[in-house]
């Protein structure tokens, strides 16, 4: 049987990064990504702005949360500066402090959507906290208080017995239905708010987690994109949407890492593991219910997700994607395993 070229390098690469962490990592002293800087040098425009290679060139606060979380963590001030200072020049709403999701300079006005995306507004909050800490700046700690007063006013939801973390201000709440993203629930970002306010964040942690731990679908026992949640607390993939562990879900596993909750990464540990053993690239996505796969395999940046999940340790050096995304993937899987 033939193999596509594509897939025949990526196994080679998933081989490499899981050869290279066989062994339980360590306790480590935080260490800066090192892919920061050539993502920057990619992605980071002059003025402050991350562009989204894969999508048109446009920017999104998703895409500017993590350059400054990214940033910070690197020690990189200057480009942090920029990319706040753009962040709350084009994507700041007006009647609230949240951010509009979308930016396209080709457009005029450039903001096409003014929604928020709730996974935009965590990031950009944690990054000012860590920077302010980081670098002494009370302007930053007064920013990021005022992005986590509005996601606890406008954001927080009761549906059934659990209060959830809607994804946007708008098109997520439909007759008592809340239709869900998991991989919005940036556990060391709520972990740090809960340190940072106290017990506001508390509910919606132990809620989240409750969450994830029934989106469990399939005989892999793997969350798909996006969850609907009913007042009955019924938890299914979400009507209307393929039900996949895809290019969003990929990232629940990143987060849960990052937030250090070793138990939760078990299905996606046991769902990886046998690529690993066969020296294979895992599919793109996986249907939860048909278990039909994505006929391409896992994005690099996605693979460095895999690897960590299983390994909890990335190689030394990995070549940086293209893509914005799987390049996004990369460097964070490398501020997350240096953040243990």
């Amino acid at each position: 049987m033939a193999v596509d070229r594509r897939t025949a390098i990526a196994a080679v690469v998933l081989t490499s990064m899981f050869q290279a962490g066989c062994a339980k990592a360590a306790r480590r002293t935080p260490s800066p990504p090192k892919g920061w800087a050539p993502f920057a040098a990619r992605f980071l425009a002059p003025e402050g702005r991350i562009v989204d290679t894969g999508n048109g060139g446009i920017s999104h606060s998703e895409g500017q949360g993590y350059g400054m979380v990214l940033a910070e963590a690197a020690g990189d001030r200057g480009s942090f500066e920029r990319l706040w200072a753009w962040t709350d020049s084009h994507l700041a709403r007006k009647d609230m402090r949240l951010f509009s999701w979308r930016y396209d300079p080709n457009a005029t006005p450039a903001v096409t959507d003014t929604n928020n995306a709730t996974d935009g507004d965590l990031l950009i909050a944690w990054a000012l906290l860590r920077a302010a800490d980081r670098w002494g700046v009370s302007a930053y700690a007064d920013a990021s208080r005022q992005i986590r007063d509005a996601i606890l006013r406008k954001l927080v939801k009761p549906v059934g017995s659990r209060v959830v973390l809607m994804p946007g201000l708008e098109g997520f709440l439909n007759g008592g239905v809340a239709t869900l993203n998991l991989s919005y629930y940036i556990w060391p970002a709520l972990d740090a708010f809960r340190k940072a306010d106290g017990a506001g964040w508390s509910a919606i942690i132990a809620d989240g987690q409750a969450i994830l731990s029934r989106a469990r679908f399939g005989p892999h026992r793997l969350p798909s994109d996006w969850i609907d949640i009913r007042p009955q607390d019924a938890i299914t993939p979400a009507a209307g949407r393929p039900p996949r562990f895809g290019f969003d879900a990929v990232r629940v596993p990143l987060y849960l890492y990052w937030g250090g909750r070793s138990e939760a990464l078990e299905p996606f540990r046991a769902y990886w593991m046998p690529f690993k053993a066969a020296g294979q690239a895992p599919p793109a996505w996986i249907d939860v219910v048909t278990g039909e796969v994505a006929p391409y395999p896992l994005s690099a940046g996605g693979m460095a997700v895999a690897a960590l999940t299983v390994t909890r340790k990335l190689p030394e050096t990995v070549a940086l994607p293209d893509d914005y995304f799987a390049g996004v993937l990369t460097v964070l899987a490398q501020a997350a395993a240096g953040s243990q």
